[in-house]
């Protein structure tokens, strides 16, 4: 059975303090002129009076960057031409305030790193090692259509705890054993009451208006998207800067590069996107998609279609809407998914 706890906000900065010791702490902090997560120093605080951060919190499973091995190319090392792993901290560590849409994301991405065929071992075991704890929202963004991705501002899929903002005190509701133990080692054990937490989330949700149609998308053809006319004119626009890439939750592809110096070298793997023109070309030279709209295309069809017939399990988006707000050149998924939704293929 869930369990309710009750935290007073007098003693949450304590009990922050108390997890210090026993986790790797990340959460939201001002950054100039906005927030975003990172590991909290000592004795600092997440800062859980943020709207919306600009970047999600999947770099704490899935770093921008990351060293994978280290080599040498020197014959005169024994070891020469030999690929080290590079040591890893996979100690427990903990994710506070991040927003529900974010943790669903999570959930997403991890069909694409743990399958019946493959275990991707430094994404999972990140994510083993993480206790996610979430923050409802309250007051949800203008460009946020969470409730139409099958999510919402309380949603609780991929989530150990989540707390409800309730005036003096947060409710929280113990989803894992691991969220039970993470409130246990902060010292948070009075029991609570959950009972104004349905008409909060009623309230919240109601104040969600913004919404993208998908209820076609299924149906259709995957050659009669990919052929359709409409995808030099979604193109036009954009300027393949990868913002929408960079700030979404759900995207996860990556590449493997080599960085050397002398007869040294460390094997990385770095965040990589869809949308740049160097991210399909073949060693031979060859790109299967040199052309702008090739490129803007892959990106919506396999958010809202290829994902869709693989999975079965609704788009690959969670509603935030850092893509609309971010987007340089005003593109925007909800436009574009409604065109796609919409359309008929002549005969």
């Amino acid at each position: 059975m869930m369990k309710i706890i009750n935290i007073d906000k007098q003693k949450w900065a304590g009990g922050v303090e108390s997890l210090s010791k026993s986790y790797r702490l990340f959460g939201p902090v001002k950054d100039v002129d906005c927030h975003n997560f990172k590991e909290l120093k000592q004795g600092e605080q997440p800062d859980l009076s943020y709207g919306n951060t600009k970047l999600s919190p999947k770099s704490v499973v899935f770093p921008p960057s990351e060293a994978m091995f280290t080599y040498s190319l020197d014959e005169s090392n024994p070891e020469h031409h030999i690929l080290k792993d590079v040591p890893k901290d996979y100690s427990p560590r903990a994710v506070l305030g991040m927003r529900p849409c974010d943790a669903k994301a999570v959930s997403l991405v991890r069909m694409n790193f743990d399958t019946p065929e493959y275990r991707d071992p430094y994404w999972m075991d990140a994510y083993e090692a993480t206790t996610f704890v979430g923050l409802a929202c309250e007051n949800p963004c203008a460009s946020c259509f969470c409730t139409s991705t099958g999510c919402g501002p309380y949603n609780e899929e991929g989530l150990d705890v989540l707390l409800v903002d309730n005036g003096n005190a947060y409710i929280a509701k113990a989803l894992t054993e691991k969220g039970e133990k993470l409130l246990a080692s902060g010292g948070f054990t009075d029991a609570g009451d959950a009972s104004a937490v349905d008409a909060k989330k009623a309230a919240a949700e109601a104040k969600i208006t913004a919404k993208i149609e998908t209820d076609k998308l299924s149906e259709k053809v995957i050659m009669d998207l990919y052929d359709a006319p409409f995808w030099h004119d979604v193109a036009f626009a954009c300027i393949n800067c990868c913002t929408c890439t960079y700030a979404c939750p759900t995207c996860w592809c990556f590449d493997i590069q080599d960085e050397n110096k002398g007869c040294e070298g460390v094997r990385m793997r770095n965040w990589d996107s869809c949308m740049t023109p160097l991210f399909t070309m073949h060693g031979s030279g060859h790109n299967p998609r040199d052309k702008k709209h090739q490129r803007v295309r892959q990106r919506f069809m396999h958010k809202l279609k290829y994902f869709v017939d693989k999975y079965q399990k609704g788009i690959m988006c969670v509603g935030c809407g850092r893509c609309v707000q971010q987007c340089p050149v005003n593109l925007d998924i909800r436009t574009v998914s409604k065109t796609m939704n919409d359309y008929v293929a002549k005969s």
